[in-house]
């Protein structure tokens, strides 16, 4: 696949989580704390650990790691997975990208955490969630679900897609959509103020929309 590894590919038409939202996970071992009774979650998840954790479901998903990539804003290694002990990246998100044994592409991108051990670990644990599916007699229903996680294209080299720039979701309704772009188009309107560019580039956002709708 031609999917970077570093930076970090984010699936286009996939929402971000801002900065203010992150939280801290708790994929660390868990262990029984002997003074309070309660759980210990011991020390942090490294990023060795949590990619293992990925390959490890992609394997039993039969995802060789030809057929995969893991792509982080982390430097990598020669074998091109992330290197373990940098200094955490101001996006910590992460995403992995596998070609299924029919040859389709598909990825899964969580960025609600804020270190990129414990976004690849969760991406993990939705695997094994979602094969549970598997196991349990729902193949159907697991095809279903992963169509969710199908690679879109990427946009246009140095352009935004549409809705990166009218701030909205490819699946909204017309009207969520049409409200975005009124509001987008008034504030950057150069006879209030507005930069041209940003104008043009909402205008242009919005003739996409129409020519993909039609």
């Amino acid at each position: 696949m031609t999917i970077p590894a570093f930076p970090l590919e984010w699936p286009a038409g996939w929402k971000r989580t801002s900065e203010h939202q992150r939280t801290r996970a708790r994929f660390g071992r868990a262990r029984r704390a002997r003074a309070s009774g309660g759980w210990d979650y011991g020390r942090p998840l490294t990023i060795a650990e949590a990619t293992g954790r990925v390959r490890g479901e992609l394997d039993r998903m039969g995802i060789a790691d030809d057929d995969l990539v893991i792509s982080t804003n982390l430097q990598l290694r020669l074998d091109g997975l992330p290197r373990s002990g940098q200094r955490e990246p101001s996006d910590p998100g992460a995403a992995v990208y596998w070609r299924t044994r029919g040859g389709e592409t598909r990825c899964m991108a969580i960025d609600r955490y804020d270190r990129v051990a414990d976004n690849l670990a969760a991406i993990a644990a939705t695997l094994d969630a979602m094969r549970a599916i598997e196991r349990h007699g729902g193949a159907a229903i697991l095809d279903r679900a992963f169509t969710g996680f199908t690679a879109l294209p990427p946009p246009v080299a140095g352009e935004a897609p549409w809705y990166h720039v009218l701030d909205v979701d490819p699946d909204d309704d017309y009207e969520v959509i049409v409200r975005a772009y009124r509001y987008e188009r008034s504030s950057h309107h150069p006879d209030r103020g507005g930069d041209p560019t940003m104008f043009n580039r909402v205008q242009k956002a919005w003739d996409q929309y129409l020519e993909q709708k039609a």
